[in-house]
């Protein structure tokens, strides 16, 4: 008789695996699709006795995005390109749509219990390693599965899946501790986000200067540029506010666990204001030390937001 095999209960942390995997969140949701589709289609040869339905779905999963990976370019960062900008008053913005940059998580389209290792420079890290000791890492130091099951699902020994582990932590050992990052609903975490987002609102460049650390770090992808310490972050919205003007507002939800704003710049035509770009921050010890700027608009489709916001909708909400 067929086992009756519910997959539902997995597909959170199945996109989840499939983003730490491949650095996009369109990608990995074609890889859950996939993975789900042969799930589905093997679901009468799934036997109980020789591994649970998640780590049946892992292996799948783990196959379906080695193959997918398999001669692609890793994804990126910016700042994992080359050195910082030191002209962030007049380089030119232009963005490299050839490079495959690293994409944002939608915390809010999936229930994902780990979110620590979604973070985004841990996953713009992980993206160096080969896709094989990707795996490894992620099953093993995320989802905590056994080296035994790790070898079932990689077809290989455990002492294989050992060896690739130890190269993984060592190739990732200047990283940092992710989980030294406050969480987005923490108090302290909150209020220097709502305080940046006002001064962000009322271009006031000397408060955000303020509420950074003083190494901190912008990047834009797919613009390849990003600038290190609080004076070229500055300089740099000096500018921003030169180019669009004061007047923005700001929504703010939660990208790869970190607190994010979505910024819309004003249309002076109208009154109304346009969504620019989507602003992921690390905050640690009060201060923001890193805001990862995505102004590809491919990006914000994944977080069902508003591209415009009308006058009258400002009002009502006033």
């Amino acid at each position: 008789m067929m086992v009756v095999v519910d997959f539902e209960p997995y597909r959170g942390e199945l996109a989840a695996y499939c983003y730490r995997m491949s650095g996009s969140f369109h990608d990995a949701e074609d890889l859950l699709q996939e993975t789900l589709l042969r799930a589905w289609k093997a679901r009468d040869r799934y036997d109980p006795a020789r591994a649970s339905v998640r780590t049946w779905l892992y292996r799948i999963a783990t196959n379906v995005c080695l193959t997918f990976l398999d001669g692609r370019a890793r994804r990126a960062l910016p700042s994992g390109l080359g050195a910082p900008n030191e002209d962030p008053a007049g380089a030119p913005l232009v963005p490299s749509l050839e490079i495959p940059w690293l994409e944002p998580f939608p915390d809010a389209r999936f229930d994902v219990e780990a979110r620590t290792d979604l973070r985004l420079a841990w996953v713009a890290a992980v993206q160096h390693l080969p896709a094989r000791q990707r795996a490894v890492l992620v099953l093993r130091e995320v989802l905590t599965f056994t080296a035994a099951e790790v070898a079932e699902q990689l077809g290989t020994t455990v002492a294989a899946v050992n060896s690739a582990l130890q190269r993984a932590r060592a190739a990732l050992v200047d990283v940092g501790d992710a989980g030294s990052l406050s969480e987005p609903d923490d108090p302290e975490v909150r209020a220097t986000v709502a305080r940046y987002a006002q001064a962000f609102e009322a271009a006031d460049v000397p408060t955000l200067v303020r509420l950074l650390a003083d190494d901190a770090v912008m990047e834009m992808p797919p613009v390849p540029l990003w600038y290190r310490g609080s004076r070229d972050y500055g300089l740099f919205m000096d500018r921003v506010f030169r180019m669009w003007g004061p007047g923005w507002i700001t929504r703010q939800l939660v990208a790869n666990g970190q607190p994010t704003l979505a910024a819309y710049a004003p249309e002076p035509d109208d009154g109304g204001h346009r969504l620019h770009t989507l602003q992921v921050f690390s905050v640690h010890g009060g201060r923001v030390t890193s805001n990862v700027v995505f102004a590809d608009p491919r990006v914000f489709g994944a977080f069902d937001l508003p591209l415009e916001i009308a006058p009258e909708q400002l009002r009502r909400e006033r």
